[in-house]
């Protein structure tokens, strides 16, 4: 992977003398860890430590990367919520699964499967689950000993300052308070939990809606990021010229992207996303202060991750929806006491399937089922340990990104395809499919698509 411009600077950063907390104490002999789950929507890598924008301000996202190992080159599963969620979640792919979009009502479909919590809770686990876990349209209350809903459309947050966007990209300062917004209040019950009497080890969930669209809260977030000093994503004119038009029509460069341009408003647009990012960042901060003060911070297991990447402009794309580097590409942060070493970054591709394994791997619970990922206890251990799998994330029947240490590979279902050096173009602004010479590299990345590719599952409009 070529290595970001900010990227270079996280070992300095995590070197200020900034405490390890407690992942430096050992998970206490004897007990099953309990497990902090912190899901987060639409956040791509603008986060401090991981370089996306030189503007972000995540201290928070930051300091819990500081106690555990970063995965600097994670991906996921599938660049839209509820596919991404239903992978990680269930550990079995879209290509296996056929929910590839939205549209798809994952419970529908996979009936009988043991999601992460389910298998918690089955193991004698207390599970708690709030805010966005599951894609918001399909909630299983079931999964939970202790569920609350995200917020709904009538919330404070709906209230706008302005006009509230350019078309379908929704933007704008809120008149409420922080506290009013649902991801706060969702943040006050996980920690109520944490901090009730438990008899037995527990997983909570605690799942972030921001920065997801509408990037709108109040307005103290905006002020943190002056408008006429916002800094754009890098957009060379001939970006898509050599893309095919498998890859244009999921960019969609005619509909938000022109919008966006020609009303100007471009800077606000990312300036809003900035300071919903921030937000969000208070959030995971308010969690993780929670933990640090009770008796349970020695042995509990953070698992932190955004379900995928956001556009804001690059290749004329806005939103996720797409297989390039920024709509796949997402934090995730582990924090495992006794076990990762304080600051530790990992390179390696890896992908969201891995984190059902790996959680239940840790917390010594047996197989649930078949997993598609594997593990990453070794990378946790060691942020420099081999590994031999490319991180795969799939966007619609039959088209498939292979992202490993060096290239990402594209595969559309028509059979058109791109291919990126990352040592070389980190921004992805050359396609070198064309290149005869790069026909072994090809074939090599290929071996990695998925064998079974199942048709889409049936929406939920059809029965």
């Amino acid at each position: 992977m070529a290595k970001h411009p900010f990227l270079g600077c996280l070992a300095f950063i995590l070197s200020l003398g900034l405490s390890a907390g407690p992942s430096s104490a050992a998970l206490r002999q004897g007990e099953r860890p309990n497990v902090l789950f912190i899901p987060i929507d639409d956040l791509n890598d603008w986060v401090t430590h991981l370089g996306g924008h030189p503007q972000t301000v995540t201290p928070h996202l930051d300091r819990l990367a500081e106690r555990g190992v970063t995965f600097a080159n994670a991906h996921c599963a599938a660049p839209a919520c509820n596919p991404s969620r239903t992978a990680l979640l269930t550990g079995l792919r879209p290509s296996s699964t056929g929910v590839y979009h939205n549209s798809h009502p994952w419970r529908r479909v996979l009936k009988d499967v043991v999601t992460l919590p389910r298998h918690f809770k089955n193991q004698g686990y207390y599970v708690a689950g709030f805010g966005k876990v599951y894609h918001g349209s399909y909630p299983d209350p079931t999964d939970w000993d202790v569920w609350g809903r995200p917020g709904s459309k009538d919330d404070p947050e709906h209230q706008l300052i302005g006009d509230g966007g350019v078309g379908g990209i929704r933007f704008g300062p809120l008149a409420n308070d922080a506290a009013d917004l649902p991801d706060y209040r969702n943040v006050t019950a996980a920690i109520e939990q944490i901090n009730r009497p438990h008899d037995k080890p527990w997983f909570i969930a605690c799942g972030l809606s921001k920065p997801h669209m509408p990037f709108c809260v109040p307005q103290e977030y905006f002020d943190r990021f002056p408008l006429e000093s916002i800094v754009l994503p890098e957009v060379p004119a001939d970006d898509l010229d050599d893309i095919p038009e498998a890859g244009l029509s999921m960019a969609r460069r005619q509909g938000d992207h022109a919008a966006i341009v020609r009303s100007g408003r471009w800077k606000e647009a990312v300036q809003a996303y900035l300071a919903t990012i921030n937000f969000a960042d208070e959030q995971v901060g308010r969690l993780l202060d929670a933990l640090d003060a009770s008796p349970h911070r020695d042995n509990t297991i953070i698992c932190l991750w955004s379900d995928h990447g956001w556009h804001l402009g690059e290749k004329e794309h806005w939103r996720k929806f797409a297989l390039w580097e920024r709509a796949t590409k997402a934090p995730m942060i582990w924090s495992v006491p006794g076990m990762t070493s304080p600051g530790g970054v990992c390179t390696r591709p890896v992908d969201y399937m891995s984190v059902y394994p790996t959680l239940i791997d840790l917390c010594g619970l047996p197989a649930s089922g078949e997993q598609e990922g594997v593990s990453l206890r070794a990378l946790l251990t060691d942020p420099g340990a081999a590994w031999d799998r490319p991180a795969l994330t799939t966007h619609g029947l039959n088209n498939h990104a292979i992202r490993t240490q060096d290239y990402r590979y594209i595969r559309y279902a028509d059979g058109s395809e791109e291919l990126y050096d990352h040592r070389s173009d980190p921004m992805e602004w050359k396609n070198l499919a064309g290149d005869p010479s790069f026909a072994p590299i090809k074939r090599e990345l290929a071996a990695g698509l998925p064998s079974k590719n199942v048709p889409e599952a049936p929406h939920a409009r059809e029965r």
